[in-house]
C-alpha cells in the first residue's frame, strides 16, 4: 500500500513533472487539509516558488473558490486541487488552463483513494490508454453486455473518443487523479444497462444488488431504483429531457486499481470495467448540458467494437 508522500510523488513527480524553476498551488479546503500538505511539502523538495490555498468546503461540486484562490491558480505553472467538491468544471479552472497553467482535480479525494489511486505507474496506465484507443477509435457502434443482464449499443457518430491518462506535462492540460480511462459521449444509444459495482448515492453496491436503467434513442426511459429517479425528474424540472441524456460511456484503465471501494472517482478508473453516465456531456465532448451527471460502475463487461471482442486492461 501507497504512503501519503509515496502518493504525492507520484502527482508531483510522475503525473504532472513539477520542475524546479516553475510555481506550484496547491488548493485544498478544510476537509482535504492533510493531502493538500502533503502535496506542499512534496512540491517543496522540488521547487522554491510553491505556496498552499486553503477555504472553506464548497457546497456544490463545480461551485466557483473564492476569488482569490482563482487568482492563485491563473498565476500558476502548475496547479493541484485535492478538494471536497470539485473545481473541474468551474471557471477558476479553465481560466488557469487558459493562462497556461497544468491542473490537476482531485474532487472529493480521500486519503484511501488517494494512496490506492496513486499507487500506480501512469506511463503504464497511458500504454492501456493507448492500446485500448486503437482498437475503439473509428467505430461506428459499440456494444457493452454483461451476465447481470447489461445489453446496449452506443452509436458514436462523428464523436471522438478521449484519454484521461493523469500525464499532465503539456501547457493548459488538466486532469482528474486519480485517472486512467479512455471514454466518449455517444451520439445515441439504444439498450438496458445493469449497474453492479457503485454508484452514488449507494456506493459500493452490495452483492446481489442492482440497479437498472432501459435506454432508447438517446435518452434513460426507465430507472429501477426510487432515489436515482427522483435526482433524475427533479433535475428534467429544469432543463427537461437532457436530464435523461446517456451521457458517456467509459472504459477503466488503472489495473492498479484490483477492487471497487465505493468511491466513484477510483472505481470509474478500475481496469476491466465500464462505467455509464446519465446527464451532462459537454465537458466531455457532447453537447448537453444539466445539473447532473451520474456514473454507474459495471463489473466484468465484454465489449465490442463494430462487432470485434475488445481486450480490456484487467485488474490483478
Amino acid at each position: 500500500m501507497s504512503t501519503l508522500r509515496s502518493a504525492a510523488e507520484t502527482a508531483i513527480e510522475q503525473c504532472l513533472a513539477l520542475e524546479s524553476e516553475e510555481s506550484c498551488v496547491i488548493v485544498t479546503d478544510d476537509k482535504r487539509e492533510p493531502i493538500g500538505t502533503m502535496l506542499y511539502d512534496v512540491a517543496s523538495d522540488v521547487t522554491d516558488d510553491v505556496v498552499i490555498v486553503r477555504y472553506p468546503p464548497g457546497e456544490t461540486h463545480g461551485g466557483e473558490p473564492p476569488e482569490p484562490v482563482a487568482a492563485a491558480m491563473a498565476a500558476g505553472d502548475v496547479v493541484l486541487a485535492p478538494t471536497t467538491k470539485s473545481l473541474s468544471h468551474t471557471r477558476a479552472r479553465t481560466e488557469a488552463n487558459e493562462a497556461g497553467a497544468r491542473v490537476v482535480t482531485l474532487p472529493g479525494i480521500t486519503e484511501d483513494v488517494f494512496t490506492t489511486g496513486l499507487d500506480a505507474d501512469y506511463d503504464t496506465i497511458a500504454a492501456h490508454c493507448r492500446d485500448v484507443r486503437e482498437q475503439v477509435d473509428g467505430a461506428a457502434e459499440v456494444r457493452v453486455t454483461t451476465d447481470a443482464g447489461t445489453d446496449i449499443t452506443f452509436g458514436i457518430g462523428e464523436r471522438q473518443f478521449l484519454s484521461d491518462t493523469g500525464i499532465v506535462h503539456e501547457a493548459g492540460r488538466m486532469s482528474n487523479l486519480p485517472a486512467g480511462e479512455v471514454f466518449v459521449s455517444p451520439e445515441t444509444a439504444d439498450g438496458t444497462f445493469v449497474v453492479d459495482g457503485t454508484m452514488m448515492p449507494y456506493g459500493l453496491l452490495e452483492d446481489g444488488q442492482t440497479l437498472e436503467f432501459d435506454v432508447e434513442d438517446g435518452l434513460v426511459t426507465r430507472i429501477s431504483d426510487d432515489e436515482i429517479r427522483e435526482t433524475v425528474d427533479t433535475a428534467a424540472e429544469e432543463v427537461g429531457d437532457a436530464a435523461y441524456n446517456l451521457a458517456e460511456l467509459g472504459i477503466g484503465t488503472n489495473v492498479a486499481v484490483t477492487e471497487l471501494v465505493g468511491s466513484v472517482l477510483l472505481d470509474e478508473k478500475a481496469g476491466g470495467t465500464v462505467h455509464i453516465a446519465i446527464g451532462d456531456d459537454a465537458g466531455i465532448g457532447g453537447d448537453v448540458e444539466a445539473p447532473i451527471h451520474l456514473d454507474g460502475i459495471i463489473r466484468e463487461p465484454t465489449v465490442y467494437a463494430d462487432g470485434v471482442e475488445v481486450e480490456l486492461p484487467r485488474q490483478g
